[in-house]
């Protein structure tokens, strides 16, 4: 059975530390109800004792023990937590203080023993009474009880180890180094003693020559009680919560910032998390690993928690210790409930607005933040509709506006020009390539402020943010575009943009049919001063940068036919025209429609179809003109 619940040997150690803390603080807190309760509460700890030569391991306390009938049904009946009840009953009595200290199961972490011993030997009694009891077991199914009349208060669990077996992760638990490494990994941080004798020097001839003498040694204590989450925040200086970065994410440097935070109430829960100040190695490998550890009530669960911190927020480290929690019998998954999602808001929102902070303070900071992680927090605005306003208030973008700063949305909102309607952005590989598309001259000559997003994440972003602040997002590589104020839009120029769609209808009809291959439509363009032509697509259209990513994903996916706008005013599109209505059998005038198309498509960064086609066209004309 329990080969079945528990996947690591080694949290058989966790489980007995965990058991042996329970009693401590039992103790503790009946000593307090009942003061004619007979009990030595000086010198409260836990105490390893490992003996080599018979291969014994064994985990003392001198805590609040078990009576012979508590024996019988907390360790003969598995998995009946006595610390469970007793929370209840203290709950029952409104005794919150006294109940904010347990945790539970001690049944079955007692038989996690059974993992790494043939035979487990338990010696308890309970406080205040004069007889202990002694259980024996070797994890067939029966065991043997019997009355001690020696016994110290607290109880003491004696294994009798299995051989060291490396191949199914049964490690050589008789060896004080793997049993220090345990306690440093899972049990650290419990807030009583865990005591053992000092690692043996080698022997001198002194030793030897005193051979005869016996002396006890003089035990250490191991775990550091440290739990930097628990002290009061004046009491911790920024070195030590430097160090505990260090510690538990394997960084060299300093965090960029530490948050703190502790919930109180009907679910209580104590968190101490850190921002990087560089981003981990693995932050964008398929394995990578989120870096929150579980703790409940200082006992250490689980090293990598998902369920405590999204995908997008997978570079924050540190711990969070909860008073109480869902887990499963072996304390190793957690199971999904309103505790867990009620944490992981309250985190999640904790993380946020600590970046909006030092985003207010600090630019200096948050510009090392961002250049960090910007671009795995966009990924929280495809998922995280709750959080999404919080998320866009904390990121930040190159634009227009400034060619080095880079600008907040709200900072865009507040530039944002009379009758300006939208926030227009650009998506591509580059600030130079965009600063140089033709799609950007109107904006330009207007005086209106483009965003220009480099990074993948942003093709998919765009499209699952509809608007910031009322404000639509819209792309300037998109749809139509119409720039002119209401003030601009007197009836003659209303009756000039008519004219010059009548004069065109020709051409653009004779182009969509020559180009049809290529193109879904030829249209004029409202958005070109300078360029004869660009490549845009329908409102609600891919664009080729998220083609290339889905196909890259492995998706299937239908080739999609763009728009050609072409800009009437331009000496190549009206003389085109022209051509055309003098000599519409001309063959020479689809090849230039071509070439109209392929310059359209470089501008725009984009790959052409048959590039030697193109070559062979270019030189073609350009021989014309010798």
């Amino acid at each position: 059975m329990i080969h079945s619940i528990y996947s690591n040997k080694d949290v058989f150690l966790r489980e007995l530390i965990s058991n042996a803390s329970d009693a401590l603080d039992r103790l503790r807190l009946e000593s307090l109800r009942d003061e004619s309760l007979q009990a030595d509460t000086s010198d409260l700890h836990i105490a390893i004792e490992i003996d080599q030569e018979s291969r014994t391991l064994t985990v003392r306390d001198n805590g609040i023990g078990m009576s012979h009938d508590g024996v019988v049904e907390l360790i003969g009946t598995i998995a009946n937590s006595g610390t469970a009840k007793f929370l209840k009953e203290l709950r029952e009595s409104k005794d919150a203080a006294a109940s904010a200290d347990l945790i539970g199961q001690f049944g079955v972490g007692f038989y996690s023993s059974f993992m790494v011993a043939d035979e487990v030997t338990l010696v308890t009694r309970h406080a205040g009474e004069s007889q202990g009891t002694r259980w024996v077991s070797s994890g067939a199914g029966t065991y043997t009880i019997e009355p001690v009349d020696d016994a110290p208060q607290g109880t003491s669990v004696t294994m009798r180890l299995k051989p060291e077996d490396t191949e199914d992760h049964l490690y050589d638990y008789a060896s004080p180094w793997k049993i220090r490494e345990i306690v440093k990994q899972h049990s650290d941080f419990i807030t009583w003693p865990i005591r053992m004798a000092p690692a043996q020097p080698p022997a001198t001839a002194e030793d030897e020559a005193e051979e005869g003498e016996e002396k006890a040694p003089e035990l250490e204590t191991v775990n550091s009680m440290k739990a930097l989450w628990a002290r009061p925040k004046g009491e911790v200086t920024d070195e030590e919560y430097h160090e505990f970065y260090k510690h538990i994410s394997h960084d060299w440097a300093d965090p960029l910032e530490t948050i703190r935070m502790q919930a109180e109430g009907t679910f209580e829960y104590q968190s101490l998390l850190f921002i990087p100040a560089r981003a981990p190695q693995d932050l964008y490998m398929q394995d990578r690993k989120r870096g929150v550890q579980l703790y409940v009530k200082r006992v250490f669960i689980m090293d990598d928690c998902e369920a405590l911190m999204p995908e997008y927020l997978r570079f924050i480290k540190g711990v969070v210790d909860a008073a109480d929690l869902s887990l499963n019998v072996s304390r190793e998954t957690l199971q999904q409930d309103r505790q867990i999602q009620l944490m992981r808001r309250r985190l999640v929102k904790k993380v946020l607005s600590t970046v909006k902070d030092i985003m207010s303070s600090d630019a200096e900071r948050y510009a090392t933040f961002w250049k960090e992680f910007g671009r795995v927090l966009k990924e929280g605005l495809l998922g995280d509709l709750e959080n999404r306003e919080a998320i866009l208030d904390v990121c930040s973008f190159a634009s227009t506006h400034d060619t080095e700063q880079p600008t907040t949305l709200r900072g865009y909102v507040e530039r944002m020009k009379d009758g300006q309607e939208h926030i227009y952005y650009m998506t591509g590989e580059s600030r130079s390539i965009m600063e140089s598309s033709p799609h950007m001259e109107a904006f330009r000559d207007k005086g209106f402020e483009v965003l220009l997003l480099t990074d993948p994440i942003d093709e998919l972003w765009v499209d699952a943010v509809p608007e910031f602040d009322g404000k639509q997002l819209r792309s300037i590589a998109k749809g139509q575009v119409d720039l002119d104020s209401q003030d601009e839009k007197d009836e003659e120029a209303e009756a000039e943009r008519e004219q010059r769609q009548k004069d065109f209808a020709e051409l653009l009809t004779w182009m969509t049919t020559t180009l049809s291959e290529q193109v879904k439509e030829v249209r004029l363009s409202s958005r070109l001063t300078a360029s004869p032509a660009c490549i845009v697509g329908d409102t609600f259209d891919v664009t080729p940068a998220l083609e290339n990513i889905y196909r890259s994903m492995g998706q299937n996916m239908p080739q999609i036919k763009r728009i050609l706008e072409i800009n009437p005013t331009h000496p190549l599109v009206s003389g085109l025209r022209k051509a055309h209505s003098e000599r519409k059998d001309d063959s020479g005038l689809a090849e230039t429609a071509e070439l109209l198309h392929s310059m359209a498509l470089l501008a725009e960064g984009g790959e052409l179809s048959d590039p030697s086609r193109f070559i062979k066209l270019v030189a073609e004309r350009v021989q014309q003109t010798l």
